[in-house]
């Protein structure tokens, strides 16, 4: 990932933060999950695998701020996340429509940076 890129997905959340329109805590470190999980399982060699890292780090940085927010301490952030990729490598694994159709709901909401 560029520099510019990481650069946008911080101004796009401050900009969230300034529009109140910021995800909870809790589907910040589930989209965390579902978008690290399709990464990891994706690989990155393909655009797909690329999209979903983007969108990986763009969740994982959204969610850190959300623990922030709400005084969760970034060992407990730390561990929500990797909890919440594990289930979802899981359901994912298992073509979990939920999960699946989840996924695509964090995708469409993080930004496209490529």
């Amino acid at each position: 990932m560029s520099l510019a890129a990481l650069l946008a997905i911080l101004s796009l959340s401050g900009a969230q933060a300034a529009s109140g329109q910021q995800p909870s805590y809790d589907e910040a470190v589930r989209c965390t999950g579902l978008t690290q999980a399709a990464s990891e399982l994706e690989g990155g060699e393909s655009s797909e695998g690329r999209s979903l890292y983007d969108a990986a780090l763009y969740w994982s940085l959204t969610a850190i701020q959300a623990a922030s927010r709400v005084g969760r301490t970034p060992t407990v952030a730390e561990g929500d996340q990797t909890r919440a990729r594990i289930r979802a490598v899981r359901e994912l694994s298992a073509d979990d429509d939920d999960a699946r159709t989840e996924l695509q709901r964090c995708r469409a909401r993080a930004p496209r940076l490529n």
